[in-house]
């Protein structure tokens, strides 16, 4: 009887009084929204983690196989093992150095030229996110995805001085350049404190997937090499057709694939903006293809696989820095903008000036890196990627013009630094231990002279 009274006397009082019941359940409700913001912020740190480390793999196919077999295709068969090393050199040296002392250099905190040495043999770098530059992944993710960029960009340089460059010069010079050039430029455009960077306080220049820090460094360097060692010997009168297009053609396709994480990645989240990234790389390398087809199919009367896909990576380079800030007819214009002028840069600019630059890295990266960078400052939009602010102009088409002049300073530097620090490391390693191989080795080929094997066993 008093128990059925109490219950009563209970039920009452919660009529009578619901905000005494509400009062006593809020800390319970409180919890469970604790717990759900928790849970949802668990899960978006799971996606962008596997969004990240996925990107991460794709970066590295970018190397290899993708600029492995595009350049190893592209030379000679007495060289392509050579060609293919050089590759596969940086995916080991570039990795062992980026842990030691380069990621420090791109991203501890140091001036606005270059990074200190904060975070020298990967100290302080843990399973925490580093919120200077990514709130939903770990640091770890952070520091692997840019070493993958950091291991590719030395190893487009090696297009330039294909077939006549010593195994043991390549790696020494280009190992010192990763550190020497590449790390202050990442750090200019992305460390925090950066003399490029977009949200600094000196040269806001907009670069989201490495047009300047990636493709104008290894191009211009390229160019500056392949003025150095020289012509290869018979070039331009000897004819010096790729051995595999066939495998040219695969490592072109494994390029464009790899882009999605080179350019979407560069968002570091699974967000919209790495989906409008992923969206106008893909357009950008759809029309340079056929840019560069329509003009090599009146320059030379036929359509070739060499043109299309060389048309495809010069499209791809071109967007790289306006990937995260362009909408996507704009990155279709870029694409055919960029097929047309390295197209040129590579049938008519390259022939007047009689370089040799083998595979052209500099016709395609540094060329198209200098055009993209330019290019992104007229196309770049608050709608896409409000840089500078929620309601501040990004770029021309915003009505900042002055974005243009930024990108000229930023790609201005790049070239200083790149063409600078190029000369001096080739003119120490050359007098130190030497950089081109001799006659006789060069006409024997790399693949004998500098590793003793061949690709292709013909007798066996």
């Amino acid at each position: 009887m008093f128990s059925t009274r109490f219950r009563a006397v209970s039920a009452g009082l919660f009529l009578l009084f619901p905000t005494l019941s509400l009062a006593q359940s809020a800390p319970a409700t409180q919890a469970d929204i604790k717990a759900l913001q928790d849970s949802v912020h668990a899960a978006q740190m799971n996606a962008d983690n596997s969004w990240m480390l996925v990107s991460s793999a794709l970066v590295l196919l970018m190397t290899g196989p993708g600029l492995a077999l595009f350049y190893g295709g592209l030379v000679r068969k007495k060289n392509i093992l050579g060609t293919m090393m050089q590759s596969f050199a940086m995916m080991g040296l570039v990795t062992i150095l980026w842990a030691v002392v380069g990621y420090s250099l791109a991203f501890a905190h140091g001036t606005s030229f270059v990074g200190g040495f904060e975070h020298v043999f990967l100290r302080g770098v843990g399973l925490a996110p580093n919120t200077d530059y990514a709130a939903t992944i770990p640091e770890q993710t952070y520091m692997v995805y840019q070493l993958m960029f950091a291991i590719i960009t030395p190893a487009l340089i090696t297009g330039a001085f294909a077939e006549r460059m010593k195994f043991s010069g390549m790696a020494v010079f280009l190992s010192l350049w990763s550190l020497i050039v590449y790390s202050p430029m990442a750090h200019m455009v992305w460390g925090v404190g950066g003399l490029l960077n977009a949200t600094g306080n000196h040269i806001p220049s907009l670069d989201f997937a490495g047009g300047t820090v990636v493709h104008v460094t290894s191009g211009v360097s390229a160019l500056v090499t392949a003025l150095y060692l020289g012509k290869r010997l018979g070039y331009p009168h000897t004819a010096m057709p790729p051995h595999s297009m066939v495998l040219s053609f695969i490592g072109a396709c494994l390029l464009w694939v790899g882009w999605f994480g080179f350019n979407a990645g560069s968002a570091l989240n699974s967000g919209p903006l790495a989906t409008s990234a992923f969206i106008n790389t893909h357009f950008a390398a759809a029309s340079a293809a056929v840019g560069w087809t329509i003009f090599e199919w009146f320059h030379s009367g036929k359509p070739t696989a060499l043109g299309a896909i060389s048309g495809a990576v010069a499209g791809l380079v071109a967007i790289t820095p306006a990937s995260g800030f362009v909408q996507p007819f704009p990155a279709l214009l870029i694409g055919l903008i960029a097929g047309l002028f390295c197209s040129l840069m590579v049938f008519k600019v390259k022939a007047w000036f009689r370089y040799d630059d083998s595979l052209d890295a500099f016709g395609v990266h540094g060329a198209g890196g200098t055009l993209g960078a330019i290019l992104t400052g007229l196309f770049a939009t608050k709608l896409i990627n409000p840089a500078f602010g929620a309601n501040v102009a990004t770029g021309a088409i915003d009505g900042h013009w002055g974005q243009i002049g930024n990108q000229a300073a930023g790609v201005a530097i790049a070239w200083v630094l790149s063409a600078v620090g190029t000369v001096v490391l080739l003119f120490l390693v050359d007098k130190t231990i030497g950089l081109r191989v001799s006659a006789e080795d060069e006409t024997a080929g790399l693949d004998l002279s500098q590793h003793g094997e061949e690709g292709y066993d013909l007798n066996s």
